[in-house]
């Protein structure tokens, strides 16, 4: 470790040395000019419109809510039925149902996995425990996404694109139900014990088994692209990029490459974790999701107690406005339930099948275990820490308390900015200026918690576009530090270059993953039902 802290401190100093010296060069506007253009391209083409009613909709969206739907009614409403279920899995209830039994494994044809029908012990398989690959995936879902993509959504959709978001939320307990079922069931296994899983094998194995091979491997490469994509915008840059709003704010500093400055020194935070692998990002995130989402809730809790008079209003508020929007720029219901809906599908990236790729590395011998465990992430993410980050914001723009002075308007100025008593606020920083009015001290508070919610994203975000560029590449470990190196980069990029071209980018290569994974999803609908009765039947009667 420490070899590994004096490497980065030496290849990072340089660059900060730089960075000083070009202050007046504008190192954070010429990143952003830069990375502008490619960011507009992608958005362009991953959110391309049908057009419904007189509105433009993204058909990636009307795929999304569609299919969560489809997977709700398919499944039974798991993600209510199951819900309890999903707790006592993740608290160990059923720990005794997962010990050495001997049985005929699942089928799969494709190269370099198990051959058919051969015999193996199942729960002998995998890297981490049901609570961690939980927490792993919590930290690549529960991110700023829930602080600033909150803040975003109602800058621009107004109170009502809450509403939609927990719509959203509860369905999409549904699908992450069906994609971690089927990453279990589809990895692949090492000699050595390391686990390879996610949608890029589920779709290639899966479609194999259905006669469609080379359908399946065309859509299992698409999805490995558009999850490297993902893992450099959306788990990486957008964190970067919402980590360097706070410092910067909370620092007071104002130089042109300030961001770029940050960014460096985040990228040597990330790098040292993300050398150990699943099983040191796992035990990192075990001891710091939990702590820094609990500090967060409580916080929240704390600002909606000392104003629980306001707190009908909110939520009225926002079953008014989800149905009436008034917000400048909505328009109509469709425009604050697309708002709502975006933001929520970037949050907890149901659908996406990014989590799959670290619920695949769990030990346990019933793949649908692991996929019942999934079906709470869109809870914590959407339906719990969303709504109450969005509850502080509106109820901040009630006033408050304390009164505040002039807040902002809802709708914005059309980019998700805001001015609050005369300073343009964006994203964290709309949360952040909630926060301090009830909170003395608060900003220190947040800043800490956007950084670390941005540095636990980020990590679970390599490990998964890594397991993508492993899928196309190879093992080795050149293959491995080619993509760190292009990750760590991108964490630099992030923090230096606007909101808006960093989140344009992100929510492009989120979606694009929608596509190929959806593809995998409908076609093995039946396999997630078959294990789904295999483990109920197990746990039936278990006390």
């Amino acid at each position: 470790m420490k070899k590994h802290l004096l490497f980065a401190l030496a290849f990072v100093l340089p660059f900060l040395t730089i960075a000083q010296e070009a202050q007046e060069m504008g190192i954070d506007q010429k990143i952003d000019n830069f990375f502008k253009p490619i960011s507009d391209f992608f958005s362009a083409i991953v959110f391309f419109t049908l057009s419904i009613g007189g509105m433009d909709i993204p058909f990636v969206l009307i795929l999304l809510v569609g299919s969560a739907l489809f997977f709700t009614i398919y499944f039974k409403f798991p993600n209510i039925l199951h819900f309890f279920t999903a707790i006592n899995v993740v608290r160990g209830k059923y720990d005794d149902v997962d010990h050495p039994v001997v049985e005929p494994a699942y089928g799969d044809v494709t190269p370099g996995g198990d051959s058919i029908e051969t015999i193996r012990d199942e729960s002998e398989e995998g890297e981490v425990s049901h609570f961690q690959a939980l927490a792993t995936a919590v930290s690549g879902t529960v991110g700023n996404g829930n602080i600033a993509g909150v803040a975003l959504a109602i800058a621009l959709g107004g109170p009502g694109a809450t509403f939609w978001m927990v719509i959203c939320g509860l369905l999409g307990m549904s699908t992450k139900f069906v994609e971690c079922t089927l990453g279990v069931q589809y990895r692949d296994v090492d000699k050595d014990g390391t686990v390879y899983g996610g949608p890029m094998y589920y779709i290639s194995k899966g479609l194999t088994e259905r006669g469609f091979a080379t359908l399946g491997k065309v859509a299992a490469v698409f999805f490995a692209v558009f999850c490297i994509g993902g893992s450099f915008g959306g788990g990486n840059a957008a964190q970067s990029n919402q980590a360097t709003v706070v410092l910067k704010e909370l620092l007071g500093l104002e130089s042109s490459s300030a961001g770029a400055i940050i960014g460096l020194i985040l990228a040597v935070i990330v790098g040292v974790i993300i050398i150990g692998g699943i099983k040191r990002i796992a035990t990192v995130t075990e001891k710091v999701v939990p702590f820094m989402a609990l500090l967060y809730i409580l916080a929240c809790l704390y600002i909606l107690g000392s104003n629980f008079s306001l707190l009908d209003n909110a939520i009225a508020l926002i079953i008014t406005e989800a149905f009436n929007p008034t917000a400048i720029g909505v328009g109509s219901i469709i425009g604050v339930l697309l708002v709502g809906f975006k933001r929520a599908a970037f949050s907890n990236e149901a659908g996406a099948g990014s989590a799959s790729i670290a619920h695949s590395a769990v030990k346990t011998k019933y793949a649908a275990s692991e996929g019942l465990v999934a079906l709470l992430e869109p809870f914590i993410d959407t339906v719990v820490i969303c709504t109450m980050t969005a509850l502080v914001i509106i109820i901040f723009n009630f006033g408050g308390a304390e009164g505040a002075d002039a807040v902002f308007q809802y709708g914005g100025d059309g980019t998700g900015g805001v001015l609050i008593d005369g300073v343009r606020l964006e994203g964290a920083g709309i949360t952040s200026a909630a926060f301090a009015e009830y909170i003395p001290y608060s900003q220190v508070f947040l800043t800490i918690a956007v950084v670390l919610f941005a540095v636990s994203t980020m990590i679970s975000w390599s490990y998964y576009g890594l397991q993508s560029w492993k899928f196309l590449f190879g093992r080795g470990r050149k293959a491995d530090l080619t993509y760190k190196f292009l990750f760590l980069l991108f964490v630099v990029i992030g923090a230096a270059a606007s909101m808006k071209s960093i989140w344009n980018f992100s929510d492009a290569m989120i979606f694009a993953m929608v596509f190929p994974n959806m593809i995998g999803l409908y076609f093995l609908t039946p396999v997630v039902r078959k294990q789904l009765k295999r483990y109920l039947a197990a746990i039936k009667g278990v006390k």
